[in-house]
């Protein structure tokens, strides 16, 4: 049997979720403290479109600390793909870096976590799992962190200060073409 083809690499729009994809209330872990950010579900639906893959990166430092479980953010992820998908919108994937350097809980203590934030871990998992063209990639954050981990992993990085998530990248000519 010959063997497959390769996939030819596809930009990937790299989301973080707190801020970004969902209002940061601090430690959001159950679907009754989401809140979308406006405009959020609009943008994954546009990027899906022209064909990008859409990917969550997401600390989660709150499993580490021992305000959630990794199951109770699992729910929390799954509804939330629901929801895109009732929208017309999905994501390709979903990783998170539960680790941190005070981390109560022992199995996610970690003095300077290869995943998390500002470190490029995530993003280099996403692009070994999948066929990513870095150079034509982008992340969107809402801390200086992100935009690091995206410098460290070769995607253009932007920096969301807040409001209506489609504006924002359609006033700086962001968005794709479907």
């Amino acid at each position: 049997m010959p063997p497959e083809p390769a996939q030819t690499p596809t930009p990937a729009l790299f989301l973080d979720r707190d801020g970004v994809l969902n209002v940061d209330h601090g430690y959001v872990s159950s679907w009754d403290d989401f809140q979308w950010i406006p405009g959020a579900r609009e943008v994954v639906a546009a990027f899906n479109r022209a064909g990008w893959r859409v990917i969550v990166v997401t600390n989660q430092s709150g499993v580490g600390r021992g305000y959630y479980t990794e199951a109770d953010m699992h729910a929390l992820h799954a509804r939330m793909c629901e929801d895109l998908a009732a929208a017309g919108a999905r994501v390709d994937a979903i990783y998170h870096a539960p680790q941190h350097p005070q981390a109560k809980v022992e199995a996610y203590r970690h003095p300077d976590p290869p995943d998390r934030k500002p470190n490029p871990g995530m993003l280099l998992r996403a692009m070994t799992d999948f066929p990513i063209d870095a150079a034509r990639s982008l992340m969107i954050g809402d801390k200086p962190s992100d935009l690091e981990a995206a410098r460290r992993a070769g995607v253009q990085g932007v920096l969301f200060g807040g409001g209506d998530l489609y504006a924002f990248l359609e006033s700086r000519g962001l968005l794709p073409s479907a």
